[in-house]
């Protein structure tokens, strides 16, 4: 598995600085584009709220993007918080020693 050693990049701030930025576009008007509050994009570009699926695909036809692209953004930054802020606790979770074969998966 690849762990990163530095914080993951936050959409907000990929938002903010390869988007916003060089397009010389505001929060207000990319929340009234849209069609959501400016508190969202304000909140989404200062680390305050995640990336959720529906804002992902507003994102994503706006700026002619993917929504997998933010949603991953989001995703590797959330998992590597929850490694930084559990690590101890996953730590002492030990691996099964021969792993469940397919059949036995479907079964249960």
């Amino acid at each position: 598995m690849f762990d990163l050693n530095r914080e993951p990049t936050h959409p907000g701030e990929m938002l903010q600085e390869e988007f916003i930025k060089p397009l010389e576009i505001s929060q207000t008007m990319l929340a009234r584009e849209l069609k959501t509050s400016f508190r969202s994009v304000n909140e989404i570009v200062n680390k305050r709220r995640n990336i959720s699926p529906e804002m992902a695909l507003k994102l994503a036809r706006f700026f002619g993007t993917t929504p997998e692209l933010w949603l991953n953004l989001q995703n590797k930054y959330d998992l590597y918080w929850a490694k930084k802020k559990k690590g101890a606790a996953l730590r002492n979770i030990h691996p099964m020693r021969q792993p469940l074969s397919v059949s036995a998966v479907t079964a249960r």
